[in-house]
């Protein structure tokens, strides 16, 4: 009894140093309550920076993922700028229209689905569409870092944001969340007259068809107005090319005219050969706020966490090995949204998914968190780890958006096995990877798990910035380290 008791004075002189007590809204009833006597909490600093990713250039989109095209203007994070390079094409080789009568061109409107947007919807923002005078390769998957050259103006449209999800109704196309862009005449009579399906036609081949056009970039004309990326998804079956044109119908009165369709698509190899496909997404933090914060000495108040390719965050416990043994109940990273005095709170929305991981520096490659973020079969346990956007009421402020995250196993070994204390890493990925290893004590290998947008975050969606560890210990915002525990 009497050791147990210095035992229980050695930890209150460390903890006394910390940060120290909060009303815990855990909710588990494994966890034993906290009575000062055999079970106690604490709240440890935290140490906090924020970065650009080491190599934003070399996140990638693939065909299946939303593609951005737009700009913004963030005083927090500066400007973007994001374009989309793509090969549509016909469905079938030897291509023709159809063999009808006096077929006359009508027009060619290429029809993006609308997918979403992230930031300002209500400022419209002006858009060109441009033929590509370099070519894609289908079977390669670009950084967000290539561009491409491109030529000819097609045609432009005025993108109204709260209009994209309107209907369209006609003999044609019963749709929504379609955005249309009506392209020039001299384009159009170039695919329904000049193209033909002869030996040496555009459409007698898709090398050929490739050859006379190599596609279209669809991005922010000069100086657009705007403050937000708008997705689309290109193997959507609203993504096509829709060339209208007339002819002559004759029947049994007399001759009258009609109007036809015929439609051009993004393909994924399984019809045509496959399509290529790029996504440039342009990044400046010059005179924004997250530039400021770039004295790595200092414990900063402010951390700015911006969806890839952007930027992240590294977390320290700085007294976390000198925590004695005891049995950890609970340890969570508790962060919250700073709201104040962001103009765009509302308008530029925190990350939907967040990652807490480790870092690798000489492999360059994620690590995840030992012992609490788990894979299974049935995917990582996010709902216990953590990671997901979530509201919480903080006195003070109505419901702020927050990220918890569950470090008990890994606080556990720590201070039971004296394992490694990571300098620990927040980041909104997209299309990610991290080496995974398997909880103590396994001895299996280390795998990669890949990260995806449908889990994650679609490319570059989502800003934050969250109270840091620097924040004033007054402030319900501070980033904090919290621990439930009773003494050994």
């Amino acid at each position: 009894m009497r050791k147990l008791y210095w035992i229980a004075i050695a930890i209150f002189l460390f903890v006394s140093a910390c940060t120290k007590i909060e009303s815990t809204t855990i909710g588990s009833g494994l966890i034993p309550t906290i009575d000062g006597v055999t079970t106690f909490d604490t709240t440890m600093d935290v140490f906090t920076n924020s970065f650009v990713e080491e190599s934003p250039n070399a996140v990638k989109v693939y065909k299946t993922d939303d593609h951005v095209i737009g700009v913004t203007n963030d005083p927090l994070f500066g400007q973007t700028s994001a374009k989309a390079f793509f090969e549509i094409k016909p469905t079938f080789y030897k291509f023709s229209l159809p063999n009808v009568q006096e077929l006359v061109p009508d027009s060619a409107v290429l029809i993006l689905s609308y997918k979403g947007v992230f930031g300002d919807t209500l400022l419209s923002q002006n858009w060109e569409v441009r033929e590509l005078d370099e070519s894609l390769r289908g079977d390669t998957v670009f950084n967000v870092s290539k561009t491409f050259a491109t030529g000819n103006l097609l045609g432009t449209k005025t993108i109204d944001i709260p209009h994209l999800k309107d209907s369209v109704n006609d003999r044609f196309e019963n749709a929504n969340n379609q955005i249309r862009i009506k392209l020039s005449s001299s384009f159009r009579d170039k695919l329904m007259k000049q193209f033909d399906s002869s030996a040496t036609g555009a459409y007698a081949s898709d090398s050929l068809f490739r050859l006379n056009f190599k596609g279209f970039a669809v991005m922010p004309a000069a100086n657009s107005p705007g403050n937000a990326l708008i997705r689309i998804n290109l193997l959507d079956t609203n993504t096509k090319l829709a060339l209208f044109y007339k002819y002559h119908v004759k029947d049994s009165a007399a001759t009258k005219i009609d109007t036809a369709v015929s439609y051009f698509r993004f393909s994924d190899g399984t019809s045509t050969t496959v399509s290529g496909n790029a996504n440039y997404i342009e990044r400046s933090y010059a005179g924004s706020l997250f530039a400021k914060f770039n004295d790595r000495s200092r414990n900063d108040s402010l951390v700015f966490i911006q969806s890839s390719p952007g930027t992240f965050a590294t977390v320290k416990i700085p007294r976390l090995r000198e925590f004695p043994n005891a049995i950890i109940h609970r340890a969570e990273l508790l962060t919250f949204q700073a709201p104040d005095f962001d103009p765009y709170f509302n308008v530029f929305t925190p990350p939907r998914f967040m990652l807490l991981s480790g870092y690798d520096s000489t492999n360059k490659l994620k690590i995840n968190v030992p012992n609490d973020f788990i894979i299974s079969s049935t995917g990582i346990n996010l709902e216990t780890f953590g990671g997901y956007l979530a509201q919480k009421g903080v006195p003070g402020y109505n419901a702020i958006y927050a990220y918890t995250f569950d470090l008990t196993r890994y606080t556990q070994g720590i201070v039971t096995r004296k394992d490694s204390s990571m300098t620990l890493r927040l980041s909104a990925p997209s299309n990610d990877s991290l080496r995974y290893t398997e909880p103590y004590p396994s001895t299996i290998s280390a795998t990669t798990y890949y990260i995806v947008p449908s889990g994650a975050n679609n490319v570059a969606d989502g800003r934050v910035r969250l109270g840091g560890g620097g924040m004033s210990r007054n402030s319900p915002l501070r980033m904090r380290f919290r621990i439930i525990y009773s003494p050994i």
